[in-house]
């Protein structure tokens, strides 16, 4: 449908299923620690919750800001997204319902570390091949931002463990709140260049 002399994007906007996925990822961890659901149930909403990756990334290229290099690193990150939570899943299932060995434990602990491992390489890849400079340096400040956001993440949290204040917690974290504080970064610097 033609409005004025542009086409306008077609289907929701890349915020409609940014909000979609917190709130299922929201209502997932409520019920999880209100026990309304079990471990295994959980994960498998999880799991499902991440296909909405698929339209968050889409919207996103349709919205126009993006490259060649972007769509690449796109398809990268999923597929290695997809392997973290199906790696993370499968590793917690196995650890948890069978008896496992040390070397058989090693391993399932790579399930979701080798695809951490991709999505690293991903971000390195994509620096290597993005040819427009300003969309290299947007990157770069948010895997900056995201980096920053763990770093006094940790710091805190680190010394009001030492001190005995916080319980213990996984160092797995670092992921999660890295690739957020880069998705924020993100936003915020698209919103600020409109």
């Amino acid at each position: 449908m033609r409005v004025t002399g542009e086409s306008k994007p077609q289907g929701r906007s890349q915020g409609f299923w940014i909000g979609l996925f917190c709130a299922n990822i929201g209502a997932i961890v409520a019920w999880r620690v209100t026990d309304a659901i079990n471990s295994p149930t959980g994960t498998v909403l999880l799991a499902l919750t991440m296909l909405l990756l698929i339209p968050i990334v889409k919207a996103g290229e349709r919205s126009g800001c993006n490259s060649p290099a972007m769509r690449i690193y796109n398809r990268r990150v999923l597929i290695a997204s997809f392997g973290y939570v199906l790696g993370l899943g499968t590793a917690i299932s196995l650890w948890r319902n069978y008896d496992l060995a040390r070397p058989a434990i090693f391993a399932i602990s790579m399930l979701p570390v080798l695809p951490t491992f991709g999505m690293i390489w991903a971000m390195a890849r994509y620096l290597i091949e993005e040819e427009d400079e300003y969309l290299r340096y947007r990157t770069t400040m948010a895997a900056l931002v995201g980096l920053g956001g763990v770093l006094a993440i940790g710091i805190f949290w680190g010394f009001l463990e030492m001190f005995e204040l916080v319980p213990h917690i996984w160092s797995w974290w670092v992921l999660p709140v890295w690739a957020l504080g880069l998705a924020i970064a993100q936003l915020w610097m698209k919103v600020r260049a409109e």
